[in-house]
């Protein structure tokens, strides 16, 4: 009796040691037994809905090559995969409080936000740069002095354009729009003169406008090439570790590769639309060589 006694607390002790070891996302993943990821609505082609308000997008892809993994981690195949939609604004709140595990759109990874949330390896590069009508030939940042511009609230664009604003003296209005589609409005509506914002992401916007031909994006930049990356927890090293492996195991193969011109050079629903943005040779040669970086320069030698 007093041995299978002693058996009795050695088994519970190892469960219970089992049950300890896991920690952060990936114990809240088992526990729940779903992963919530954070989908923008309107960020294409990296994240959005389609035409049956399904969460898809390169981002979203992505994303779900770690959800896989974690589920191999813990071996659970059937982890329910839940979506909430997120803004600019309320994507880092609502992963630090737990809601989101992971925010899978294109978000920019810098330092700023290293020090609340923490990036896996970047999956995009891409500058800041602004689209105007052609009509007003505006072309340059200092024509911009004066006017209104438009930038979503929240994002780094509108960070950057309050620093050239601030640095040039050049007078402008800054305008928040809640997100892509409401601060294209407003540059096709003539409320914002110029709309600062991702050069890919404003290459999408003027692809999908009613008239392509009637806008133009700016040569100028507002900043160095930033990488975007899938956002996480900080300070979730277990999870982290699973996220990095799971992405710089895809991007060093060839299917990164497909998976890009799907989304990129290839006509994507809901309107088969092709944004005919072929993968540059800077995102090529960082994809070979993954990095969750901040710094835009890191990518460049």
């Amino acid at each position: 009796m007093r041995l299978f006694a002693v058996m009795i607390v050695a088994a519970l002790t190892t469960v219970s040691a089992n049950a300890g070891e896991l920690t952060g996302t990936l114990q809240k993943i088992k526990e729940t037994n779903r992963i919530i990821l954070g989908i923008q609505e309107a960020s294409v082609p990296f994240s959005y809905l389609d035409g049956d308000q399904k969460a898809i997008g390169y981002a979203v892809d992505i994303c779900m090559r770690i959800v896989d993994a974690a589920k191999r981690e813990l071996k659970a195949p059937n982890i329910a995969v839940e979506t909430l939609p997120v803004t600019s604004s309320n994507r880092i709140p609502l992963m630090m409080n737990g809601t989101v595990d992971l925010v899978c759109s294109s978000t920019t990874n810098n330092a700023e936000r290293q020090r609340q949330v923490a990036f896996t390896n970047s999956h995009f590069l891409s500058a800041t740069r602004f689209a105007a009508r052609k009509s007003d030939n505006i072309t340059t940042i200092d024509q911009l002095k004066g006017k209104p511009v438009v930038a979503i609230s929240g994002s780094t664009n509108m960070v950057q354009l309050n620093q050239v604003n601030t640095v040039r003296n050049l007078g402008i209005t800054a305008l928040a729009a809640k997100d892509q589609a409401e601060a294209f409005l407003m540059l096709e509506t003539g409320r914002a003169a110029a709309y600062v914002l991702d050069d890919v992401q404003l290459a999408v916007a003027i692809a999908r406008s009613k008239d392509p031909s009637a806008y133009m994006i700016s040569e100028e930049t507002l900043s160095k090439a930033e990488p975007y990356g899938i956002m996480l927890r900080k300070d979730d090293a277990p999870f982290k570790a699973l996220a990095d492996r799971a992405t710089a195991e895809l991007y060093k193969s060839p299917e990164i590769e497909a998976i890009y011109r799907k989304w990129f050079e290839s006509p994507v629903p809901p309107n088969s639309l092709n944004f005919k943005t072929p993968m540059s040779a800077v995102l090529r040669k960082a994809l070979a060589h993954p990095s969750d970086s901040p710094d835009p320069a890191s990518y460049e030698r």
